[in-house]
């Protein structure tokens, strides 16, 4: 057997609406760990941060969130992520913690899990999320060996672009195994002093780096 063309990926939805007839105009990445206030947050913030640095600009059709599948509903992220996240220069205010709804996971077009756990738990919740629902770590093997090249160019819209990377991801999954169960993991900081959230923090940013390369076709500024 030979592994399928990455570029392609496999059978996709109609271009005009979602699985479940939301508008195809934005591209929903969630970002799940357990209680969103450590690990989601600090994802989802630096995403858009290293979204914004790539393109000049968050906004328009890329909507980047969070919950957690134990989330402490309105709470505020913990102050040693807002540390880590202020080392990045990415944004913290405004944040507050959700719990995990089926609404968030129809609406996602790509999930990111904190661990494989949490994948688990979003899968199980049904609504087809098992083709769009990896580990970040997962998410980030995936994406390093997709050629760039057979992905739509940015002028053709950020949404077509991040669309094929998931189809891509997803065909691929079967082929590029983790070389052990942990290499998914991103382990929870959660009451941990600062040196560790700020460990977490770097591993965070070093797995959504080629991430946000392969969404937005800019790769990182030297």
């Amino acid at each position: 057997m030979t592994p399928p063309d990455a570029g392609r990926g496999i059978g996709g939805i109609g271009e005009e609406t979602t699985t479940f007839g939301f508008p195809r105009d934005s591209f929903r990445i969630l970002h799940v760990s357990t209680g969103n206030v450590c690990r989601s947050p600090i994802t989802e913030r630096l995403t858009r941060h290293l979204v914004t640095q790539r393109l000049g600009v968050l906004g328009g059709p890329l909507i980047v969130e969070s919950a957690g599948t134990w989330g402490h509903e309105g709470a505020p992220m913990e102050a040693n992520a807002e540390t880590v996240l202020a080392d990045f220069g990415a944004d913290a205010t405004g944040f507050t913690g959700r719990e995990l709804l089926d609404e968030h996971v129809i609406m996602a077009d790509l999930v990111l899990t904190a661990t494989r756990d949490h994948r688990a738990q979003v899968i199980s919740m049904g609504h087809s999320a098992g083709l769009r629902t990896f580990t970040l770590k997962e998410f980030t093997r995936l994406v390093k060996a997709i050629d760039p090249a057979t992905l739509p160019p940015l002028e053709e819209g950020v949404v077509a672009r991040a669309r094929a990377l998931v189809r891509a991801a997803a065909a691929l999954r079967g082929w590029l195994l983790a070389p052990t169960a942990e290499a998914d993991e991103v382990y929870d900081p959660y009451g941990a002093p600062l040196t560790f959230f700020r460990s977490i923090g770097e591993e965070i940013h070093e797995a959504l780096d080629p991430v946000v390369t392969a969404l937005t076709g800019v790769p990182a500024r030297m």
